[in-house]
């Protein structure tokens, strides 16, 4: 009889499995189901049992053909069978050895092979015992680690000292990937397949600690955030205790975030930072930090806003109401209204950002409150004046002690919505230096293009300035940065006249001035010609700040005088008790009207408070033809000066001015009030008219201002501030003024009572000028008969056109 482990080749059938390798001294289980394999186990039923395994190369294919199958198979004994529903078999099968198909035998229902066992090469070396003992060991912490193996299994491998079978054992336990365990089933060298199965034992250990730190590192994590839970949860019961029906502090702020309905990106960044705040020790300074960066966030408006009123009657209505004059600016602001009007709910941007120029005085920052009283919006006002850091405007960082937000934030805090009226004053104030250019940065703030996204350095975060509407107010243009200037939309305020200053004190300043001085309206009386008194003779300024000041001065002393009882019905203020409340007049009449002199020219020039008269005078002195020029004149006015003197010497002829006077005098040209800075090209003629005066010893007539620019060839050239210039002249009584021909298309922007109490002489040239302002009296026969003949010529010519025989609409329609 042959032994069950009798090796021999022989015919066997054959069993092919899809994804499964058997290996020797391995009992496996199987399904058998294809009619074909049932065929094959019952033939090795009714022989010996045994029957050849093998594995399908390809696992999709259900009907396999000798080259489907690999080569190397295992020889196996049918240990039972057991036949179940529907016709399948169980079939136990005990692994015998390894074989290698010969042959391939057909056609029958089911393929018989011919195979032989396949010998296996060991050597039982001190080597290989080591591998196998440290294999084991392997084993062990394997076992311990993941604890894989079944005790009889991990007994089996402890006492196993057969290198092939603790291979073959270890491999049918830890290898799963069909492919890999056909290549162990066909590894011939039992060293070489322990010492692979020590590769992924090792692997597999690594990776077992790997996961077990994994694993504490996440038992840890939520332990401590139980812990953490936990505390906090007794910490807000603390809080609780301790803040009564306050509640808790974070839970406070959370619930203020979220009823705030902020945009989204706020609302998370708010959260964020309550969240670090909660975590951070009470007596924490960056907590501090922390609580005033989000208490500043809550008190924005990023959301909230006004409902405009555009009703322009309105508008108009309480301009009236708040402002006397200023015509031209009224109508300028109605029509930047009614722009905004046509473009509301149309998604345009806020339109325009208004600058308003103008001397100290003349109502701009008022102008700015009340166009916010009509639009039915909060005003804010931020000065600039002195301003010479960039932080001021964006703001320091959060890193510096003490970091806050720039005044623009601060501005839109204080207002409360995300639509005020905010008032820049004094934007030509701003410097620069070392920390910053401060007009750099409102760059962003003015442009329509940007300020929907304002980064404000403290904030770190974009803020809409897109529905602002910024009003600039500026008492001059030249400091302004032309980008900057680029940026707005200039609105000139004049100084007011006389009769618009009366009328203003009458309306606005003294019944403020009674007021605030606890007086009733009817204790005071001013008559007009005190009135005018005060304006003349103790201010002079293009605005009413100063005509305010001496009311106040009024006010005080009638309040003494009612206090002490010396006074207890209405003040009447005359002219001669004027002088008890304000003491003597400041200022006067800078020449008296009918005194002419000689070498005397009265010019005029603008400053940043408005219209200024500009006397300049001429001496003739013996000397060798030097010309000096004192009184603080910059660079253009002395070219201008030069530029005079050149013209009288080309005209000696013509104005009987001996030809070597130069030779034989000195000329000095002084302009009065020395302390004061003059500059500007429009004194030319002035200057000309003066040296002309003092040189041919005829006087210029003391009722004519005049301006203008002088060229070598005596023309006459148009300058700036016409309007400013006038209401100068007009402030000191003077009704004449001599100008240049092509700044009569300014006339339409004075006043209409300048315009019909003063009379204009245009010129085009010097002779003009000469032939009005200069007095040649009887002895106007002796100089030459051509300039007699010129000049006259010229006057007859109409060169002169005298605005006083002219309605106010035909000088208007005229310009």
């Amino acid at each position: 009889m042959v032994s069950r482990y009798d090796m021999y080749a022989a015919r066997y059938p054959l069993l092919p499995l899809k994804n499964v390798v058997i290996f020797p001294h391995n009992v496996v289980t199987l399904l058998v189901g294809r009619t074909r394999s049932i065929q094959a186990v019952e033939e090795a039923m009714s022989r010996d049992r045994r029957i050849v395994v093998v594995a399908h190369r390809d696992a999709a294919v259900d009907d396999p053909q000798p080259e489907d199958l690999y080569r190397v198979g295992t020889l196996t004994e049918i240990v039972s069978i057991e036949h179940q529903q529907g016709g399948n078999l169980q079939v136990a099968l005990e692994g015998l050895s390894r074989v290698e198909i010969h042959q391939f035998d057909g056609p029958r229902p089911f393929y018989t092979v011919r195979a032989e066992p396949v010998p296996e090469r060991l050597t039982l070396t001190p080597e290989v015992q080591a591998l196998v003992r440290y294999i084991q060991d392997l084993a062990r912490q394997y076992q311990e680690s993941k604890n894989a193996f079944a005790s009889d299994v991990m007994e089996l491998v402890r006492t196993l000292t057969d290198p092939s079978h603790l291979a073959d054992l270890l491999t049918t336990q830890l290898i799963r990937d069909a492919g890999q365990r056909q290549a162990f089933l066909e590894n011939l060298d039992p060293l070489q397949r322990l010492e692979m199965l020590a590769v992924h034992l090792a692997t597999d250990l690594d990776l077992a600690s790997l996961e077990q730190r994994i694993k504490e590192r996440v038992r840890e994590q939520i332990d401590k955030n139980q812990r953490e839970y936990f505390l906090r949860e007794q910490l807000k019961a603390i809080h609780d205790e301790l803040a009564g029906e306050g509640g808790n502090e974070m839970e406070a702020l959370r619930q203020r975030i979220r009823e705030r309905r902020l945009p989204q990106p706020v609302e998370e960044r708010l959260l964020r930072e309550v969240a670090r705040l909660e975590r951070m020790p009470t007596v924490s300074a960056e907590g501090t930090v922390a609580r005033n960066y989000i208490d500043t966030l809550l008190s924005l408006p990023w959301t909230e806003e006004t409902e405009d009123n555009l009703d322009l009657d309105r508008a108009e209505q309480v301009l009236d109401a708040e402002h006397f004059g200023l015509r031209h600016v009224k109508e300028r602001i109605i029509e930047f209204l009614a722009v905004r009007k046509l473009t509301q709910g149309r998604g345009a941007v806020g339109g325009q950002i208004l600058c308003l120029v103008g001397p100290p005085g003349v109502g701009k920052t008022s102008l700015g409150r009340s166009i916010a009283t009509a639009m039915n919006r909060k005003m804010v006002r931020v000065s600039l004046g002195g301003v010479r850091d960039e932080a001021e405007i964006r703001g320091h960082r959060r890193t510096y002690i003490g970091a806050f937000p720039g005044r623009i934030i601060g501005a839109m805090k204080r207002a409360g919505t995300i639509n005020p009226v905010v008032v820049l004053d004094e934007i030509d104030k701003m410097a620069s230096d070392y920390r910053g250019d401060p007009a750099a940065a409102m760059l962003e703030v003015l442009d329509p293009e940007q300020n929907h996204a304002f980064n404000d350095h403290y904030l770190d975060m974009p803020y809409d300035l897109s529905k602002v509407l910024f009003i600039a107010t500026a008492n001059s243009l030249y400091a302004i940065p032309k980008p900057l200037r680029d940026r707005m939309e200039i609105i000139e305020i004049g100084g007011y006249t006389e009769h618009e200053k009366i009328e203003i004190g009458r309306r606005h300043l003294l019944p403020k001035q009674l007021e605030s001085h606890g007086l009733r309206p009817d204790q005071i009386e001013i008559p007009e010609k005190v009135w005018l008194r005060i304006i003349r003779g103790y201010t002079r300024e293009a605005g009413v700040r100063e005509l305010e000041r001496q009311l106040a001065a009024i006010c005080r002393k009638v309040a003494r005088d009612v206090v002490t009882g010396r006074k207890t019905k209405r003040v009447r203020l005359t002219l001669a008790r004027l002088e008890d409340y304000l003491g003597p007049e400041r200022y006067g009449l800078d020449l008296k009207i009918g005194e002419s002199q000689v070498g005397v020219a009265i010019g005029l020039g603008t400053t940043e408070f408005g219209g200024e008269l500009i006397p300049v005078e001429v001496v003739v002195m013996p000397g060798r033809g030097s010309l000096t020029i004192t009184g603080r004149a910059g660079d253009i006015m002395q070219e201008s000066a030069r530029a005079a003197l050149s013209y009288a010497r080309s005209r000696t002829d013509a104005l009987g001015i001996p030809p070597d006077f130069q030779e034989k005098h000195d000329l000095h040209i002084h302009l009065p009030e020395g302390a004061i800075p003059k500059d500007g090209p429009s004194a030319g003629i002035t200057m000309a008219t003066a040296l002309i005066s003092a040189l041919t010893k005829h006087p210029v007539r003391s009722d004519i201002a005049m301006t203008g620019e002088i060229t070598l060839r005596g023309r006459v050239l148009p300058i700036g501030g016409l309007k400013e210039k006038a209401i100068a002249a007009h402030r000191v009584g003077i009704r004449k003024l001599i100008a240049p021909e092509d700044n009569q298309r300014d006339l339409a922007t004075l006043p209409e009572k300048i315009v019909a109490e003063m009379e204009f002489i245009w010129v085009e040239n010097m002779d003009q000028v000469i032939a009005q302002a200069i007095d040649f009296g009887e002895e106007q026969a002796e100089i030459d008969p051509s300039l007699e003949e010129r000049l006259g010529q010229s006057a007859s010519d109409e060169g002169v056109t005298r605005i006083s025989e002219l309605s106010v609409e035909d000088a208007v329609a005229g310009a």
